[in-house]
């Protein structure tokens, strides 16, 4: 059936949007590239993507609620329902899966009683497997609300939903301090990032990430000696070959694992 026309937002709510996206619009040259951080910009607002916030968007840069609608159904960093404070997201993709992201998706479920795509009852998290977090040096890995979680395992995992459902603090393996996935959106539609010490806080690639800067400097480490199956000693790495990240099982997992610490041991650049 036809579905009415969307509610419009309160006229406070409107107000104060449209000031932060007249913000967005004069960023660009065309205002219909505006359109992304003015959808993270409603998100931001209610959480989702709702009808609402399509249609202030389609009015405030003069498309159709049918242009609108095929940009945010198309990019799955957008909701179309009401989700979490914390979306873990959890990499499924062929290297994560391997390395334990599905065990760790499937745990996942299990423990917090939901499916792909499910919020929790209290609201706190929203679940889902992601096809890839770019970070499979790393793998397995989960993200909260787009901040990293290296080398998880099943059992860090749930002691990471656990504490986010708990209000405990939690910090990412790298990147930003955590903060809700609507302060979240509001930063990705462009405005900084208002809490002290969070911009600084940043941190840098891992030594796992910072092997191919090294080899584009220049600086060769030492090869790996790889002797036939049962003729001299196991592979060992020569020094300078140090290679620290999941694949060379078993590492040190996440910050979320308090038995074991881990984190970035270099800057970027080092």
């Amino acid at each position: 059936m036809p579905q009415l026309p969307a509610p419009g937002y309160p006229a406070d709510v409107r107000a104060r949007l449209e000031a932060d996206g007249k913000e967005i619009v004069a960023r660009y040259p065309d205002s219909r590239s505006a359109l992304l951080p003015l959808l993270h910009l409603v998100q931001a607002e209610e959480g989702y993507v709702s009808r609402t916030g399509m249609a202030f968007c389609a009015d405030l840069l003069e498309l159709t609620t049918a242009e609108v609608t095929a940009v945010a159904t198309f990019y799955s960093m957008y909701r179309r329902k009401p989700s979490g404070d914390y979306q873990v997201g959890v990499c499924t993709n062929t290297l994560c899966a391997v390395m334990g992201g599905d065990a760790i998706f499937d745990e996942l479920k299990r423990h917090l009683g939901v499916g792909n795509n499910e919020t929790t009852d209290d609201g706190k998290v929203t679940l889902e497997h992601i096809e890839c977090n770019a970070a499979c040096d790393f793998a397995p890995v989960v993200m909260v609300n787009w901040e990293f979680f290296d080398n998880q395992t099943p059992e860090s995992a749930k002691r990471l939903v656990d504490d986010l459902r708990a209000g405990r603090e939690v910090a990412p393996t790298r990147g930003a301090p955590l903060c809700t996935y609507q302060e979240t959106a509001r930063i990705l539609a462009g405005f900084p990032d208002q809490r002290p010490g969070a911009v600084a806080a940043t941190g840098g690639a891992g030594p796992a990430s910072l092997a191919g800067l090294r080899l584009a400097k220049g600086e060769t480490p030492g090869a790996r000696v790889v002797h036939p199956r049962g003729e001299g000693p196991k592979d060992q790495p020569q020094p300078g070959s140090e290679h620290l990240s999941s694949h060379d099982a078993p590492q040190q997992t996440s910050a979320s694992d308090p038995a074991h610490p881990a984190g970035p041991a270099a800057e970027e650049g080092e």
